[in-house]
């Protein structure tokens, strides 16, 4: 592509864009650069961000920010295309084209970088839960960015917001601020990346403390031509007397920072006027040696304050920053703080690891071994120092895992969760609640459906789709179908398993227990007391131990009739219920006032025989001996069957007696009128139907009535009626 120039104004009159952004470059790579800078503007044309900010104004800020940082060539492209993924659906196989894999990896990392937004800083939690959620989110920043120059580009992005923001002299969004405060200055400061760092803090102080940051600007611009003068007659003597002892080095005045001013003034606790950094000086020499030949210099020429003095040479900060500090009374009683550092001291400390970061162009053999390692223990100094923690709490946090070892998502929310590399969605379901993990049924990552055993890679953004009951499949314990990574979830997993498992248990000792007292004739016997007696502080825990096996029937016996010396067996005793409705017609067999009911899938009526099933809290149901639904649970919990019989009129069949549905079930050949001559035989016996059914299929009806009835006479009676109705095949009960 042709290049196009474009302009900006400065001291010296016109500068293309093309010759700002390839400063520092070889000659070779402006035919490329310039190739970047005209799709980008082609692409983004007019469009602006959220911020109100144009996004091509936007990539050049970005661009000219890495300049600044001495970022190369690939660096330089991505910033310009950070946003043609949104314009263009081709983008990555473009940019590769174009410029290659490097810079589509580049623009890939920033991309997905910014879509990370923090969670609401208004939502409800404690400090420290704030706190805990952004040092994730800093972690799952790097975590995003395999190469260290994405997290340099993104913090680029956010100080060009603000600079939007100050240039319009309007924070849209407050949060932005805050944002930057607590996540984008903390990392510049581990990079090491010092005049971004300050950059950062002040702008976000500005909008998120507007009042003190006017006043503390307005008292620095009140005594800006007190402090200048001062600042040149103390650089004027201190290069002077450096010249008389040989030392050449570069002296002036340390930029002022207002959100340093006021941080000091409120953890010291003093005034304006007994901040140090108000007023400071630099001092830029050639070696160490020349450093501590300055510092004795200053020391004489000055008061030095006690306990205001820092070795960082000897001892660097967290990210490698060097340098003396130390403050001295002037003639005028008030303070001054110099900084000593060499050159290359300085570099580092204004652009980080930025200043001395070496990419692999062309590094093969040792090289290639070097550049690893300095990626691998820069990683791990990220991954586990904070300048903002305080202690304890901090350190069991960030015991988790190692930052290779973890992988970063997002809630719905905007919440992260850090969870073990190779995480499923099941694993970040039981991370936010046992409860959801149980009912996990589905889950959406970045708005596509996946399967359940997907592992999960830091940034995407994960939603799950759950029941509204149910639990967990034990399929998911087995690791060969990789549903479960973390053992916590496994844990969460296992324990619920288990709880399932003691109430089914329970459930059959509490039917053991029910079965020997009817044995024993001692139904009224109070089963507290009798857990206590045998040993248990409560009934569940009792029924427990018995349907594991623990207790046995005898000592059930010896506990009720201890007075016995062989457990007997007892003569059947009948007591019944005088609850009026119908159910307690029935009775179990050696049980009073017990709840009972009658099943739905067989329908018994007196005299049917009967049999009873203790079911888990809702008594014993009531089935005919003949009923298969019966028979099959029977043969699973033989256990639980308890001897029942009717009791009073009901077993007498009295005229007058209770009622009973009754179903009955036929199959007849198909034919107009069938239905009505049906009902008429119902009619004729003066029974009541409650409940039609009736399917029509390939010539055949298959009908079901459910009937009202005091026994089982009037049923045979019917059934043998309907018999004879012209077209019926069969007729039973249902």
């Amino acid at each position: 592509m042709v290049s196009v120039q474009h302009s900006v104004a400065n001291t010296d009159g016109e500068t293309s864009f093309d010759e700002l952004l390839a400063d520092g470059l070889p000659p070779e790579a402006r035919a490329i650069l310039a190739q970047a800078i005209e799709w980008a503007q082609s692409c983004y044309g007019d469009r602006q961000l959220s911020s109100g900010e144009g996004v091509w104004e936007h990539a050049l800020g970005m661009a000219l920010i890495a300049v600044s940082l001495r970022l190369d060539l690939d660096a330089r492209i991505a910033a310009l295309l950070f946003a043609v993924h949104e314009f263009d659906a081709k983008a990555a196989e473009h940019i590769e084209e174009s410029f290659g894999p490097l810079v589509t990896k580049l623009a890939e990392g920033l991309r997905r970088l910014n879509r990370l937004q923090m969670a609401s800083r208004t939502e409800s939690g404690s400090p420290a839960d704030l706190r805990a959620q952004t040092e994730v989110l800093r972690k799952m920043v790097l975590a995003l960015a395999e190469d260290i120059r994405v997290v340099l580009l993104r913090i680029a992005s956010r100080v060009q917001t603000l600079r939007h923001f100050a240039a319009n002299k309007l924070c849209t969004n407050l949060d932005i601020a805050r944002e930057s405060m607590d996540l984008y200055a903390p990392l510049a400061n581990r990079l090491g990346v010092w005049q971004l760092k300050w950059e950062l803090e002040d702008l976000s102080f500005r909008f998120l403390e507007p009042d003190t940051y006017k006043k503390i600007a307005k008292q620095l611009d009140e005594r800006r031509v007190e402090r200048e003068a001062f600042i040149a007659d103390s650089i004027t003597r201190l290069k002077h007397d450096l010249a008389e002892i040989g030392v050449k080095a570069e002296v002036y005045g340390r930029p002022k920072h207002i959100y340093s001013i006021w941080n000091k003034m409120r953890s010291k606790n003093v005034g304006f006027d007994q901040v140090y950094d108000v007023r400071a000086l630099r001092v830029l020499v050639d070696n160490v040696v020349d450093c501590y030949a300055v510092l004795g210099l200053v020391h004489e020429l000055w008061e030095p304050i006690s306990k205001e003095f820092d070795d960082y040479i000897l001892q660097p900060k967290g990210n490698n920053y060097q340098s003396l500090h130390t403050a001295v009374r002037a003639a005028d009683g008030r303070a001054m703080e110099v900084q000593i550092r060499t050159y290359d001291m300085h570099r580092h400390a204004e652009l980080g690891v930025a200043a001395h970061w070496r990419y692999k162009e062309g590094a093969k053999g040792d090289g290639a071994s070097e550049y690893d390692e300095k990626i691998a223990l820069l990683r791990q100094l990220l991954s586990w120092r904070d300048e903002v923690t305080d202690g304890a709490v901090w350190e069991e946090h960030t015991k988790a895992a190692a930052l290779d070892d973890t992988v970063y998502v997002v809630t719905p929310q905007g919440r992260v969760i850090d969870l073990a590399a190779g995480a499923t969605p099941i694993d970040f379901a039981y991370r936010l609640h046992s409860d959801l993990g149980h009912r996990c049924r589905g889950a959406r990552v970045d708005g596509q459906m996946v399967p359940l055993d997907t592992p999960l890679l830091s940034g995407q953004k994960v939603e799950i789709i759950a029941a509204k009951q149910g639990g967990p499949s034990r399929d998911w314990l087995n690791p060969q179908q990789g549903y479960l990574v973390t053992s916590n979830a496994r844990a969460k997993v296992r324990r619920w398993f288990v709880q399932q498992d003691e109430e089914e248990t329970a459930a059959q000792g509490r039917a053991i227990v029910i079965k020997e007292l009817q044995r024993a004739g001692m139904t009224q016997a109070s089963q507290e007391e009798l857990a206590s007696k045998l040993g248990f502080k409560d009934v569940p825990g009792f029924f427990l131990a018995v349907g594991r096996g623990d207790i046995s029937g005898r000592q059930i016996h010896n506990a009720v009739l201890p007075e016995l010396p062989a457990v007997a067996e007892p003569e059947l005793v009948i007591r019944e219920s005088h609850k009026p409705n119908s159910d307690d017609k029935v009775l179990v067999v050696g049980v009073g006032r017990l709840l009972t009911q009658l099943a739905r899938c067989c329908k018994p009526v007196p005299p049917d025989v009967i049999q009873g099933f203790v079911t888990r809290g809702r008594g014993v149901s009531i089935h005919r001996s003949d009923c298969s639904s019966f028979q099959n649970i029977a043969r699973v919990h033989p256990e639980r069957i308890v001897a029942a019989t009717w009791g009073g009129s009901a077993a007498a069949e009295t005229p007058h007696g209770e009622v009973y549905p009754v179903d009955i079930a036929l199959e007849a050949h198909d034919r107009p009128g069938l239905l009505r001559d049906i009902s008429d035989v119902f009619t004729r016996d003066k029974l009541n139907v409650i409940g039609v059914n009736t399917v029509s299929k390939s010539g055949r009806a298959f009908m079901r009535f459910t009937i009202e009835v005091s026994g089982t006479e009037p049923v045979q009676r019917v059934i043998q009626q309907i018999s004879e109705v012209k077209g019926v095949v069969s007729a039973s009960r249902g």
